[in-house]
């Protein structure tokens, strides 16, 4: 015998393992500052946007008091934004490790590239100001990967850094950003934005 369905009710909330609407229960609104519309947000973000993603799309407009606040949760989400990677490579710079994020960006550029003979001129640029162990900005790379980019110098590929790149973002994430988090450099900034925020 077929069980009868129950008509649908506007605004009545959903069953256990039903499908979630874009709101909680506390926030019919859907507004932003509600603490599992922030979740939400978050885990789309992780789902749609990798650690290799292209900053080409990233906003030049400067950064508010929530999104200067959200970087704390979200390394990806600071790296998207310019202002964001100008006072982190600041930050860097006192720590006399800027080479690393300088490294990231010339890999994010190398990988937009179409054209054969300026990949292998950035390529080639990419090795002798980071990867060269002559080099006063080499970055720190396991033999491994060290390895994988000496035999890929003979056929030159926008993404034959990729492994590197990768490495040195997670050392980046890893080692950096905490302190980054606690640096003069992020609560001058955090209290820079929340007086505009004042004054408006």
């Amino acid at each position: 015998m077929r069980k009868r369905q129950q008509p649908h009710v506007e605004g009545a909330a959903e069953p256990p393992g039903g499908p979630r609407s874009s709101t909680c229960c506390l926030c019919w609104c859907g507004c932003c500052k509600c603490p599992w519309n922030e979740d939400r947000v978050e885990r789309t973000e992780r789902q749609t946007c990798t650690k290799m993603d292209s900053i080409e799309a990233a906003e030049d407009r400067r950064a508010t008091l929530e999104e200067v606040l959200s970087w704390s949760r979200s390394f990806e989400r600071m790296m998207r934004s310019a202002e964001g990677r100008d006072v982190f490579r600041e930050f860097l710079r006192s720590e006399y490790s800027e080479e690393n994020l300088l490294f990231w960006l010339a890999c994010e550029e190398l990988k937009s590239e179409m054209d054969p003979g300026a990949v292998d001129e950035k390529a080639r640029i990419i090795y002798e100001d980071y990867v060269s162990i002559l080099s006063p900005k080499e970055v720190s790379l396991d033999s491994r990967v060290r390895e994988g980019i000496n035999q890929s110098l003979a056929e030159p590929s926008s993404h034959m850094y990729a492994e590197a790149q990768l490495q040195i973002y997670t050392l980046m994430h890893r080692d950096s950003f905490p302190r980054f988090l606690n640096s003069a450099a992020y609560g001058d900034l955090v209290n820079s934005k929340r007086s505009t925020c004042l004054d408006t």
